[in-house]
């Protein structure tokens, strides 16, 4: 795989869109999360206008569920007391479920040769990992390792993103279609899933003081640009990812015995890095 990278092109990569941005900065360290409006327009507006009234600042990481998610939000959301929630601004409270969307030209597809137990077709479309059924025409985003979902309850339209979490742990894809997927980590992932996990029902903290204290959530197009990472992604649509995903799927190096000659959906890296400097 390095081999392939190292062999890329400028064009093989993109830059992040800083309206489709987020960083959260926590005591540990900063993570950066992309947004995906293709797939979950409402959602990323309703993200875009929680960061700008500077919703999260304050809050924190409330849940932490080995080989499965990190969560968080309002911790008076756990006491059920709605005159402590921290009030929503702008934002909506309710939002129609945004669990998958139409085929269509604007949602390019990178299909994966060996198929899914989950979906009928597999692949990536504009950096992210993404089921498909052809035959009802719907495309949505798959629970891979750093995919981000906002959180709901019992209703569909119980998850306006204000609780987000982020897969830590083997690919929980029972629940794609059942929650709305919003963007994916792409740096400071190490953050979110080395915290200590929680130990009282579904993985919350009992004791408030293990909550981690989120600093502050800003869109990197609020940001000065001397304050933001300029990071880049690889494109999912170029000959450059197909032969990384050939270079996952047949390993060709002494150490392996035994190729594999397949891979699944979440076992295909998404690499990210910073943009490189200009010479001269």
């Amino acid at each position: 795989m390095q081999e392939v990278l190292a062999a890329s092109t400028a064009s093989d990569w993109r830059p992040l869109d800083p309206e489709n941005t987020l960083y959260m900065r926590l005591p540990q360290g900063l993570v950066v999360i992309e947004l995906a409006p293709a797939y979950a327009p409402l959602h990323a507006k309703n993200i875009r206008i929680l960061a700008r009234g500077h919703y999260w600042d304050g809050l924190a990481i409330v849940r932490v569920v080995d080989n499965f998610v990190t969560q968080w939000g309002d911790p008076a959301a756990l006491s059920q007391d709605s005159k402590a929630l921290r009030p929503l601004g702008k934002a909506k409270a309710r939002l129609p479920p945004e669990f998958e969307r139409d085929i269509g030209p604007k949602l390019p597809f990178t299909k994966l040769p060996d198929g899914d137990v989950y979906a009928p077709e597999v692949g990536f479309s504009r950096g992210f990992p993404v089921g498909r059924d052809p035959q009802s025409g719907k495309t949505w985003l798959v629970h891979c390792y750093g995919m981000v979902g906002a959180g709901r309850g019992m209703t569909a339209d119980s998850g306006p993103a204000t609780e987000l979490y982020a897969v830590i742990g083997q690919a929980p894809r029972q629940l794609d279609r059942n929650i709305a997927l919003v963007g994916r980590v792409v740096w400071g992932m190490q953050y979110l899933s080395a915290l200590p996990r929680g130990q009282g029902p579904m993985g919350f903290y009992k004791n408030p003081s293990k909550y981690t204290k989120i600093i502050r959530v800003r869109l990197a197009s609020d940001l000065p640009a001397s304050a933001r990472l300029h990071l880049q992604v690889l494109r999912t649509d170029t000959a450059t990812f197909e032969a990384l995903v050939e270079s996952r799927r047949n390993r060709t190096d002494a150490w392996y015995l035994h190729p594999a000659g397949k891979i699944s959906i979440c076992n295909v890296p998404l690499p990210v890095r910073k943009a490189p400097q200009a010479k001269g």
